[in-house]
């Protein structure tokens, strides 16, 4: 693990936080509101997980954001008025950038505290501490974003900090960051939905679903509340990915409704190259 950061103060008890507080181990605090967040972290043996926001603050020079993108804001005024510290450096793990290159830095820049977003593609259709693992962040690509520009410094204290925990780390814009999760995350928890909803429309059709549709729909398991979040932060970037799907499914409706089995083929063939292609990459 990484050693370049005195402690690491993760603020929220979920499944990210939670997996990296285990990664860590005694380098780390864990904050929850909720004491039977921090009740259960100690019994998976997290030894520094406390609802107090000062006492887990006390101390951190890296300070990981673990909460929705849309609480970030308001976690991070409570953190100033408890002691964050001028020298610490804030991160975070949320699925969306834009919005927290917008509204967080405002809130720090004054107190002289550096933001740099963190995106870790790691999760679980299932959430909570109680899902949390200490390898979670094994060979994940960790999505870093930097526009308020901080220095050399603490972008590569960053950068190691990620690949100790075992992530694969790759710098963008937000911007570029928004419409990357879009297509190949968020597109395809809509895409899972959708076949849920489609598929199982009557619910006793899943007694005869085999793998496929296990896997197509895993990830439709995920947090509702969470995921409605995600997407709405994410709308603008997410229409485009959308509206191509649409074209792809009225291109195979067509190719269905006149009989063309070459094109039908075709179509697949193509899919399967780049789901192949895909294979390679892990």
């Amino acid at each position: 693990m990484s050693s370049e950061f005195n402690k690491v103060a993760i603020l929220g008890g979920g499944l990210l936080g939670g997996s990296l507080a285990l990664a860590l181990g005694a380098q780390c605090s864990l904050w929850s509101r909720r004491e039977e967040t921090t009740s259960l972290a100690n019994q998976a043996g997290i030894s520094g997980a406390t609802s107090d926001l000062t006492e887990a603050l006390a101390g951190a020079d890296l300070i990981v954001l673990a909460v929705p993108v849309g609480a970030m804001p308001d976690l991070i005024s409570k953190a100033i008025a408890a002691g964050l510290s001028s020298n610490a450096l804030v991160t975070d793990v949320g699925s969306v950038k834009g919005m927290v290159h917008a509204t967080l830095p405002p809130l720090l820049a004054p107190h002289g505290i550096a933001f740099i977003g963190s995106h870790p593609m790691a999760g679980s259709e299932r959430g909570g501490i109680e899902a949390a693992l200490p390898t979670l962040f094994q060979n994940a690509a960790c999505l870093m974003t930097n526009d308020q520009k901080a220095g050399d410094d603490s972008c590569g204290k960053l950068e190691r900090f990620w690949k100790s925990v075992g992530c694969r780390t790759s710098w963008l814009s937000s911007g570029a960051h928004d419409q990357l999760v879009a297509r190949i995350s968020h597109l395809p928890h809509v895409l899972a939905a959708a076949g849920a909803m489609v598929a199982l429309q009557t619910p006793d059709n899943g007694r005869f679903g085999g793998g496929g549709l296990r896997d197509t729909t895993r990830v439709a398991g995920g947090d509702p509340s969470m995921w409605a979040e995600i997407l709405i932060e994410n709308r603008a970037a997410l229409a485009a990915p959308l509206r191509d799907t649409i074209d792809e499914l009225r291109e195979m409706l067509a190719l269905l409704e006149s009989g063309d089995h070459e094109n039908v083929r075709r179509w697949l063939a193509t899919a399967k190259s780049r789901r192949d292609a895909l294979s390679s990459t892990h």
